[in-house]
């Protein structure tokens, strides 16, 4: 059945972004916005950096796509984001990609791959550790992230030929959505031959860097039936990956929990530090 239940809801619904924006870490965090990583208006990035890194060892890095359903979404929505991790001591990047109508997959992808090769190339000069790189997504941006890492072609594309990643974090992806019933869907993602190449649990196997799958049980934007599916093929190829799924916790509910003022009653930013800390390796 298709997994994608409901049209996502607008970047801003659902919580207080705005608020959460206002109360994320400012000591201890550098930011540096709009930084070009290709020649578009949408090839832009923001830096969330450790203060002080330069004079400490090497930080570990993410690079974190946001959400929209392909069709919307902004960098700046996603301060709370960033600036939370930069805190903790984890050089985050943040880019924009292009989206629909604009263009169609698989060219958001490829956007994502460019950002991807950019971090990598000026993560020591940015104060990160090129060995501890990770890919974080919610929703739309979960199935980029996970894409990038399974179906190694478009970081080679990019120039990105060498180097494992540290490890990926899908928040409330779909990865294994098909059938496309959307009319929008079936215009992002072209012909119906061509489905499958977009589906992340279509590239599953022993080679894919480690995983934390994360879904809330009440997610009604995105089937939380994705995340167990693409666990259990990684898991059945012998990758490894650990899976949670919290119960009550809808989709925007999910990302938020990365905010200060609401990770102290929400496990999901805690369980993503402790996946990086461990250098992507299984608890």
């Amino acid at each position: 059945m298709s997994a994608i239940l409901a049209s996502p809801a607008r970047a801003r619904g659902g919580f207080a972004v705005d608020l959460l924006n206002r109360l994320s870490p400012r000591r201890g965090v550098t930011i540096r916005e709009g930084v070009a990583y290709g020649p578009g208006p949408r090839h832009r990035l923001d830096v969330y950096s450790p203060a002080r890194a330069a004079a400490a060892a090497p930080a570990p890095a993410v690079v974190f796509f946001y959400g929209g359903g392909w069709e919307e979404g902004d960098r700046g929505i996603y301060r709370f984001v960033g600036a939370a991790l930069a805190a903790r001591g984890i050089l985050t990047l943040v880019p924009d990609y292009r989206l629909y109508p604009e263009v169609r997959f698989p060219a958001f992808i490829e956007d994502a791959a460019a950002a991807v090769a950019w971090a990598r190339s000026f993560l020591t000069t940015l104060g990160g550790d090129p060995g501890r790189l990770f890919l974080m997504g919610h929703s739309a941006g979960a199935q980029i992230a996970t894409l990038l890492a399974l179906d190694p072609s478009y970081l080679r594309a990019a120039g990105m030929a060498g180097g494992r990643l540290a490890g990926v974090i899908g928040l409330a992806g779909p990865y294994d959505f098909l059938p496309l019933r959307s009319p929008t869907l079936k215009a992002i993602f072209g012909p119906e031959v061509d489905w499958p190449v977009s589906q992340p649990i279509t590239y599953a196997s022993a080679a894919a860097p480690p995983m934390l799958l994360a879904a809330g049980t009440a997610d009604r934007v995105v089937d939380p039936g994705n995340t167990e599916r693409l666990a259990a093929r990684l898991r059945a190829a012998g990758a490894t990956v650990e899976m949670r799924l919290y119960r009550g916790l809808g989709h925007r509910v999910l990302i938020g929990g990365f905010a200060s003022a609401l990770a102290p009653w929400l496990p999901v930013r805690r369980e993503a530090l402790r996946f990086i800390a461990q250098g992507g390796g299984a608890a």
